[in-house]
């Protein structure tokens, strides 16, 4: 069988949406610092109700190469790729597959914003890969997005100034964006 004989979402007419979001947070921490967070291992320390398994690195930590996965409620498993960790440049890339629904390439690039503190600027480029996928999309909107970029700028300030992760005020929402909501 060929390829689109193998691939129902081919025969179905299927057109796949796509969305890029940019968001620049400001983080209370000189920009390696902040840069080190960028990680699976240490968002466990600052971000409330991470779900992560690291499936394969060799320092145990970010690196280029480094595979991790991570869960939300009503989803499989979303599998990370590190494309690219460039830690004198402070940048990080990503690519972020979720399942029957969509596939991201995030970029965290991390410069210095003067008086010990961090611009960083995260862009998320969404594509669906079925329906499921076009749905998100469409629910991830401008107002969701910083909704939930706020919450990760509080979550990690809060952490640098406190040692600890800011609790999830709304795990209904936080990255969720299946069911329309825009509250």
């Amino acid at each position: 069988l060929g390829y689109n004989q193998m691939n129902p979402t081919k025969l179905s007419g299927f057109k796949a949406k796509r969305v890029t979001r940019n968001y620049i947070q400001t983080i209370n921490a000189e920009r390696a610092k902040v840069h080190s967070l960028i990680c699976p291992v240490k968002e466990a320390e600052w971000l409330d109700g991470w779900d992560y398994d690291l499936v394969f690195s060799h320092s145990g930590f970010a690196e280029k190469g480094c595979v991790f996965t991570s869960r939300s409620e009503g989803e499989k498993d979303t599998i990370w790729l590190i494309t690219k960790r460039d830690d004198s440049a402070c940048e990080t890339k990503f690519a972020r597959i979720t399942p029957d629904s969509r596939v991201a390439d995030v970029t965290i690039r991390i410069e210095d914003g003067g008086n010990h503190t961090s611009r960083v600027h995260i862009t998320y480029t969404i594509t669906a890969l079925t329906e499921e996928g076009n749905r998100f999309i469409e629910n991830f909107t401008e107002e969701n997005f910083v909704k939930d970029m706020k919450f990760w700028e509080a979550a990690m300030n809060h952490y640098l100034e406190t040692g600890k992760a800011l609790p999830l005020s709304d795990p209904e929402h936080w990255l969720k964006y299946e069911s329309g909501k825009s509250d």
